[in-house]
This record gives structure tokens, sequence and C-alpha cells, in this order.
């Protein structure tokens, strides 16, 4: 054997890089404890400390088998520092495999050059007998597909920083689903889209699958995204949403809503004294009355005329609803949607609730509705009940779209505002997979 094929296979070296910065290094079955701030740095660190202690010592190169959330890769580590791979990528690693991708796929679609087109182009007419001429449209539909370019993460783009750009491998599969999914949520809309999402049983994690979508959307399209608490009195929403100089909810909106109604009257500024800007998430949050004397409601008219006008400035608008599917806003909320998600905790309780939702909405004319909708469930605790996650993947899977599983995440069991950037890598990633998930429905 010559070259790579001829590095010998001892010592054997494991570098792992975890999501949250940690990681080890194991040579021969010792290990030494990695500590970054993120996975990037953490797969730099073990490469360095590879190098360093082992490498440099022996004076060869040497075989690294390296893990992370994305798979596993095969790698060859040289004395003057650069990295080759040696073989292709592995299925992930069970310990570290990120969250699952929807479990029921959306229906095959055509696709031209990246966007989406329910048929191919029809053909130019011409006259019978005549050969038909190529129109611009052909032309452009000619193009190849654009290639994936290099690697942006995990293990394949430390080597070609480590090589300073002299080995550029292509992006894992983990890498082209992530690209997949933000492509998803980035797709042009033919108009503004509202997302209502639903469960009439508490707790079972609406508020926080409101905020993190319109997160997801906002941070991936740009802006123009609502988060809206649509309960009928008080609701949470305001609470898990960042404060911000005002305490102006949807009431205090709808009294002042004819500055809003026409074309020529009110600009997208102007809201800024009734929602609640998000920073880096880019996207608002409308809350629902927060004086605990005041009488006032939002009924079914009162949402209709607020959901009219704030068309007007998002593109994105994700409902929060309440617990009451009997209620007039409620009622609205639904009849407005464009897609609907259904929540729930793996929990009996908040399953049970997810249900009866589902078969009140077949049962009451919205069974196409419930066919394109997507079911959210999330962790409530590291280790949520396998047995009773299969069931509602069966259950869910047989009535909606997709279902798509996210993780437990410290951050959101205090119930306080919610911030984007405090998630875990591997809980973000998640709440984009849903989002992709949601917007495929549009």
């Amino acid at each position: 054997m010559t070259g790579t094929d001829a590095i010998p296979a001892f010592p054997h070296v494991l570098a792992i890089a975890r999501p949250d910065g940690t990681g080890e290094v194991t040579v021969n079955g010792t290990s030494h404890p990695i500590n970054a701030t993120d996975t990037t740095t953490a797969r730099q660190a073990c490469l360095d400390y590879v190098h360093t202690v082992v490498v440099t010592r022996i004076g060869r190169p040497v075989r690294v088998e390296a893990r992370d959330h994305a798979g596993t890769h095969h790698l060859y580590l040289h004395v003057d520092g650069q990295v080759t791979e040696a073989a292709p990528t592995g299925p992930p690693h069970p310990d570290l495999e990120p969250p699952a991708a929807p479990v029921t796929p959306r229906p095959p679609t055509v696709r031209i050059n990246g966007g989406m087109s329910a048929a191919a182009p029809s053909p130019t007419s011409t006259p019978a007998g005549s050969t038909p001429v190529p129109t611009l449209t052909d032309l452009m539909a000619s193009r190849p597909a654009l290639t994936p370019g290099p690697a942006t993460s995990g293990w394949r783009a430390s080597v070609r920083t480590l090589t300073g750009g002299a080995v550029k491998l292509g992006p894992s599969a983990a890498e082209l689903r992530l690209r997949s999914a933000v492509s998803a949520v980035q797709r042009s809309l033919d108009g503004p889209k509202t997302v209502v999402v639903i469960n009439p049983k508490g707790g079972a994690n609406k508020t926080t699958a409101t905020v993190l979508i319109a997160a997801a959307f906002g941070t991936h399209r740009g802006g123009y995204t609502l988060a809206w608490d649509n309960n009928e009195t008080r609701g949470t929403l305001g609470w898990r949403a960042q404060p911000t100089r005002h305490s102006n909810t949807a009431v205090d909106l709808l009294r002042d809503l004819d500055q809003f109604r026409d074309d020529g009257a009110g600009r997208i500024g102007d809201l800024d004294n009734y929602v609640r800007n998000q920073g880096s998430a880019q996207f608002d949050a409308l809350a629902s009355d927060e004086d605990a004397a005041s009488a006032a409601s939002i009924d079914g008219e009162a949402f209709t005329a607020l959901h009219k006008t704030l068309q007007r400035f998002y593109r994105v608008l994700v409902v929060d609803t309440g617990n009451n599917m009997r209620a007039s806003n409620w009622q609205a909320a639904l009849e407005a949607a464009d897609q609907l998600v259904i929540v729930s905790t793996i929990r009996e309780d908040t399953s049970q609730g997810a249900a009866w939702a589902i078969d009140a909405l077949r049962a009451t004319g919205h069974e196409e509705a419930v066919a394109n909708a997507v079911t959210i469930l999330s962790a409530p605790a590291r280790t949520p009940d396998s047995g009773l996650s299969l069931r509602l993947h069966r259950h869910f899977g047989a009535l909606t779209r997709a279902v798509v599983d996210v993780p437990y995440d410290e951050s959101l069991v205090q119930g306080g505002p919610i911030v984007h950037e405090d998630l875990a890598p591997a809980t973000r990633t998640a709440w984009l997979y849903a989002t992709a998930a949601v917007a495929e429905g549009f």
C-alpha cells in the first residue's frame, strides 16, 4: 500500500464534538475532555489536540474517527497539519443525532432550478404542423441545477479551514438537509400567509410553538413576521415575548384600527406602538389584553378586522389560540388559516386534547385543513416516553401531513421571555425543521 492507504490504524483516535461545545478525544481508550463555546470550535480544538499530542509525538499521520451531530467522518491528520478525508461520511452517531425530520413527507412536486411548480412549463402555442420555436422560458428551464458548493459547517468545513481552502469537501447529508429547510422557509409566497396554532388543552406548548415558529420565519426570511396572541381575554404570549417600551395589546390596536384601515393610512413603523419587536429574531409580537381590570375581549368580528389590516403589513402571521374552540375569535382564526399547526407535549393529557381537536375539526367539515396540518410534538423531559411517542407518531401521522419532534430545552422551562439565541443549537435546528414543514404547506 502507498500514500494514505499505508497509514496504520493504530493508535485508534476518536474525536467527538457536541452541539453544546463540549467534546472529547480518546486515544487508545484514554479520554481527554474538550470544552469550547460551540460545535465549530470544539471540532477545531479536537484536531489541534490530536495534532499536538499524537501526530507530532509519533512523527507520522494518523487516522481520526470524527463524530458530531452530522455524522461520522474518517479523516487523516498529517504532520504538517493538513487534513484529508479517508472515507465517505457514515450515518449520524445515535448519541449525537439531530432531531428527527417530519415522518410524513410532503407529496412530491416538480422542482425547477430550486423553485416549486405544480407542473412543467406549458409549451409555446404554435400552428399545427409547424416546428415549435424556443422561447426565453425554454432557455431558462434548460439551465443546469445549481451545485451545492463546499461545506460550510461540520468536520468537512473544518477541513477546509485547516487546509486554507486547499481541500474543499462537499456538504454532508445533514448540511444539505439543513439548507433545504432554510430554502423551504425562505420560499416565495403568493400573498400573506396565516399559521394558526391549536390545542384546546392548556400547557400544550401553543405559545412556545407560536414564538419559535415566528422566530424561525423572522430569522430566515428577514422580518415582516408577526406572532399574535388571539386569546379572547388573557393569553401568555406577552409574557413569553421580550418586553418593549409600551404595554399596548391587540385591544389597543383594535381601538385605533381606523388609522391603519385604508391603503394610504398608517405605516408599519406606526405599528411599533402596538407590537413588540423581538430583536435579532426579526419578528413582532402582538399580545392579548393584559389589564386585569379590563372587561374588553376580542370576538370573531374583531379578529377579522385586525387580520384584514395586519395582512397589509406582514408576510407571515402566526396565531396563538385560546383553549375555547367554540369562541367566535377561535373560529374566525380557523377560517383565516392557510396552515394549521397542532401542538402537543409527549404526554397523555395534551395529546388527547390534540386528538379531540382533530376529531372536532373533521366532524365540522375541516377534513382538508386537518389533512394539510403539521403536528409538532414537544419533549416534556430530556428523555420522553418512547412508547407514547411512537403511539403519537402513528396516530397523528395517519391524520396530518407531517409529524415533527422538538426536544426539551432547559431555557424554556422557567416560563420567562423566550430568547431565540439562548436555545441550544439542536433546539433551534429542530424548530427550523418544524417551520420548514409548515412552510411546505403554503
